[in-house]
Parts: C-alpha cells; structure tokens; sequence
C-alpha cells in the first residue's frame, strides 16, 4: 500500500498527515462530519510503509487518515483505538506526542 504523506510547521511542531493513497481525493460524510480528502491539507507525497513509520517517529503532531494509516500508528503504539472516529467508514485518528 502507497500513503500520501505531507509535512507541515504547526504551533505545536512537525506535523505530519498521512492518508492511504487510495482515497485521497475523494469526500466522506457521515451525518454529523465530513472529511474532504480533496483539500491540500491532505496533499503530499506518496512514501512507503517504512518511509511514513520514520516521518510519525519525528512528528509532534499527526493526522492519520484511511484504514492503512491508522493501523500503522496502532501498530507503533501511537493510537489509542477509543480516539478512532469513523467518517464515511473511513477511519481517521490525531495525535499529539508529549
């Protein structure tokens, strides 16, 4: 699987959005939210599973977005799966390291 992943300075540091790649682009709605994959937040480029694992171990802040994403960061102990929501199906999570 490919992730699009974009790097940013935020106020509280390095943040880094990742998104599976597969759905970047694309809009999702769920009654009371919306998450709009088509915006340049989400934009960047495309890295592999080990490329994105480097980039949250340096990030302050990271916004994962799509069920490739997430897994990762659960898979590094980073999401807590009660902090999960889910748009569209789609799952999404942030995270902001001490």
């Amino acid at each position: 699987m490919e992730y699009i992943v974009g790097v940013k300075q935020s106020q509280f540091g390095l943040l880094v959005v990742v998104t599976d790649a597969d759905i970047i682009g694309k809009k999702f709605e769920d009654e009371k939210l919306q998450l709009d994959l088509t915006k340049k937040f989400y934009q960047g480029e495309v890295k592999t599973k080990e490329e994105v694992k480097q980039m949250m171990m340096a990030a302050r802040h990271m916004h994962l977005t799509g069920k490739g994403a997430v897994a990762i960061g659960m898979e590094m102990d980073l999401v807590d799966p009660k902090k999960i929501i889910f748009i569209g199906k789609i799952p999404h999570a942030e995270i902001m390291n001490e």
